[in-house]
């Protein structure tokens, strides 16, 4: 980790919060629990005890792995539905292969992500290549997934196949901080992704000692989540790690920095950061359908077992 990286990133364009801009507070740091999803393969939930209304319009993430797979091993998801938000899957190491019922589908590695829109309906499969299962090894990623507005949630599904080497480099003021832009604007700089909600979405990899200071759009919430490593967040300082999430309050500017001395298995503390436009309005959440209503819920299952939110297409 990382697969998307440069050598200097003190040749990349630079990004940094205004002087003064206030700082936004730590609110909440939540340790994510450990799980398994699909036909096995360990995640752990980010967003797990957080209050919704800190979350919105984010649902769910899971940290997938880091897991190091023996031959044989590496697992997937089988065939499923969804409707009513989008799917965003981010891989940092390893291989995923991914079709839908709507004709979207590519391999993704190495810094690669896909963005689905489920929209008013699919179904879709996430597996590793067959090479992969015979040889094993490293897999790590994160699956997110963002609540679509009442008007969009009945939209056509949509596929977006955005390649680790499209994703905006940027670096922060004094170099010490790479930041790697996959949706949103962040100082004027715009990510790859297409979102119908708007969101902000960043890995960065902040050296050891180093802070990272971000511009944040006020209307928007702010979530920071520790892939490897260990730091800060906030003016206060307040630590977090691998594993956990940090909640911000208000205010135009996140910070987060690097202790001086991280784990030998990582150079740099890795962080996703988070933000988004609330929605606020009543969401219902099962399974795989995210709705406003629990007739709406209804529905979907009803059309999933109808048929009606697609047909597995022939290998």
């Amino acid at each position: 980790m990382p697969a998307v990286t440069v050598e200097n990133p003190l040749t990349l364009p630079r990004v940094s919060a205004p002087a003064g801009a206030p700082q936004r507070p730590v609110l909440y740091v939540g340790t994510a629990p450990a799980g398994f999803e699909g036909e096995g393969f360990p995640v752990r939930r980010a967003f797990a005890g957080i209050n919704y209304k800190y979350l919105d319009p984010f649902i769910m993430m899971d940290q997938m792995g880091e897991v190091d797979y023996a031959a044989g091993e590496p697992k997937g998801t089988p065939w499923h539905p969804h409707r009513g938000f989008e799917t965003v899957t981010y891989i940092i190491d390893g291989t995923f292969v991914h079709r839908d019922s709507h004709g979207g589908g590519g391999v993704i590695t190495d810094g690669d992500t896909q963005w689905m829109t489920a929209g008013s309906g699919l179904l879709h499969i996430e597996t590793p290549p067959e090479e992969l299962v015979a040889s094993g090894g490293l897999f790590h990623g994160l699956q997110l997934w963002v609540n679509l507005p009442s008007t969009d949630k009945m939209l056509a599904p949509k596929y977006q196949d955005i390649r680790g080497g499209s994703v905006r480099l940027l670096a922060s003021e004094d170099g010490g901080s790479l930041v790697r832009l996959i949706a949103g604007d962040v100082g004027g700089h715009a990510g790859p992704g297409a979102t119908h909600t708007p969101i902000t979405m960043i890995h960065a990899s902040v050296s050891p000692g180093a802070e990272l200071a971000l511009p944040w759009r006020p209307d928007f919430n702010a979530l920071a989540y520790g892939l490897a490593g260990h730091g800060s967040a906030g003016a206060e300082g307040r630590p977090f790690a691998m594993g956990q999430t940090v909640v911000f309050g208000q205010g135009d500017s996140v910070t987060i920095r690097a202790d001086k001395k991280q784990e030998s298995r990582t150079e740099n503390f890795e962080v996703v950061l988070l933000g988004g436009l609330p929605i606020r309005e009543p969401m219902q959440h099962y399974g795989p359908f995210v709705m406003n209503t629990h007739a709406e819920l209804a529905q979907a299952f009803d059309d999933y077992q109808a048929g009606r939110l697609g047909v597995i297409p022939a290998s």
